[in-house]
């Protein structure tokens, strides 16, 4: 022991061969940096808060340039297939398609708008996608399914939810029951979407929004290739084979036309671009996934959005276009996307802020919690043990919809545990923060 200094020090065998790479895996309670040099210094929440202003094509090209493809990058020629594909089997109008392919790239190419068209992308094509399979020739597509849905809903609940819930019908629950199916449904993605821009963690509308985009389309792909036949069907023509090219019917949305005097729903809903599009329910499957959203980042509203959800459900039966079969696969569909997207891209919740821009750093994903064996908590290691799949550049899955990064901005070097999403190591002043931690840099604390 120094007595000089009053501090006892450990026998140099004791440190020399000491490993000390767990130190970066301490959490932050435990561990905390000494500032750096101010060249090293990024200001605390001006890069996961901020927003891109820039309307410089060329500025996206030099983007796209510099950016790191990863496995899941794969997504966008998936996407672009699909978008054309549809265009494809569209009737032809080569000038508007060729002006819309050009509109849509002008768009994720400026940062300005890329930065919140390129996270909701799977949205634009699942749209195109849905809208443009009308256009399928006939030839092509498979057997529908007309008695399998009846007999799997009598197997599973002993009875026809859809024709018991919706037996008793009055003007009253007509609205009730319009109120979710034919308004919300329409407007509560783009108003979950500002709330969580808002109100959540920086980047959690990205995934949000290409959670949604990429469950409808596995949504309208399943619906192509094993379409089935709706309550309403089955109430007017019995377990008669249907055909393709039989047109569709707003079954109980026809009662809400009779009550305003408007034609809001028959015309759309005979008309629609897939009328045996039954199996399994959009219409479910966006109500549990705007739940569980909704529930990560105000989970003291939670009972409130599971309410909703229920609410959608019993208007898709009582309106006789959903057997309970279908929601059940759709609400299943929507929570294997959520808990996927929460474990690997989902920015954590941070109680004590209310606003995007209280963030000073985000913890992404779940999958590596550790508990304390003090506190009881559980805190989150990040993304230590695999790659970091986010880049500075916005063309990432976990890209923010503000400035493409989550990385932690703070006065400080990085904090271990938190996740670093900076792309390459890289602050926005162009510094690489250093990776490892000194042991005069560690302090720790009980």
């Amino acid at each position: 022991m120094d007595l000089g200094s009053g501090k006892p020090k450990l026998p140099a065998l004791l440190t020399e061969h000491v490993n000390l790479a767990f130190l970066n895996r301490l959490p932050a309670r435990y561990a905390r940096r000494r500032p750096r040099a101010k060249s090293n210094t990024t200001h605390r929440g001006e890069d996961i808060t901020s927003l891109q202003t820039s309307f410089n094509f060329w500025d996206g090209l030099r983007d796209l340039q510099k950016h790191h493809w990863r496995f899941s990058d794969l997504q966008y020629p998936v996407l672009l297939g699909l978008t054309l594909f549809s265009l494809w089997i569209a009737p032809p109008a080569a000038a508007l398609k060729l002006f819309a392919l050009m509109g849509a790239a002008w768009l994720l190419c400026m940062p300005a708008t890329r930065q919140f068209f390129l996270p909701s992308l799977p949205i634009w094509v699942w749209l195109v996608y849905f809208f443009c399979s009308r256009f399928i020739p006939t030839e092509y597509r498979p057997h529908i399914w007309v008695r399998i849905l009846p007999a799997l809903e009598n197997v599973l609940y002993g009875a026809n939810l859809s024709n018991i819930l919706s037996a008793h019908k009055h003007a009253i629950l007509d609205i009730l029951a319009w109120l979710p199916y034919g308004i919300m449904h329409f407007g509560a993605p783009a108003v979950c979407s500002a709330i969580i821009f808002v109100f959540s963690a920086p980047g959690s509308t990205p995934v949000f929004a290409r959670a949604f985009g990429w469950m409808s389309i596995l949504g309208v792909s399943i619906q192509l290739i094993f379409p089935c036949t709706p309550p309403w069907y089955e109430n007017e023509n019995g377990l008669v084979p249907a055909a393709y090219g039989m047109h569709g019917s707003p079954a109980g949305l026809a009662r809400v036309d009779a009550i305003f005097g408007i034609d809001l729903y028959t015309t759309n809903f005979t008309n629609a671009p897939l009328p045996f599009g039954a199996f399994p329910s959009l219409h479910a499957a966006n109500a549990v996934l705007e739940a569980l959203f909704m529930s990560h980042c105000f989970p003291q509203f939670k009972f409130f959005f599971a309410a909703y959800a229920g609410w959608v459900w019993w208007a898709t039966m009582y309106l006789s276009h959903h057997y309970a079969i279908d929601l059940v696969t759709g609400g299943l569909i929507a929570s294997a996307f959520y808990y996927y997207c929460r474990a690997r891209w989902l920015p954590q919740r941070q109680a004590d802020k209310l606003t995007r821009w209280e963030y000073d750093y985000v913890e992404v994903g779940d999958r590596h919690k550790v508990q304390d064996e003090e506190t009881g908590r559980y805190f989150s290691l990040g993304f230590i043990d695999h790659h970091r799949s986010n880049s500075s550049d916005g063309w990432t899955v976990a890209s923010s919809s503000s400035s493409g990064t989550l990385s932690p901005t703070t006065s400080e070097a990085s904090t271990p545990g938190i996740m670093d999403l900076t792309g390459d190591g890289q602050n926005w002043d162009g510094h690489i923060p250093p990776r490892d931690v000194d042991l005069s840099e560690v302090v720790i604390s009980r």
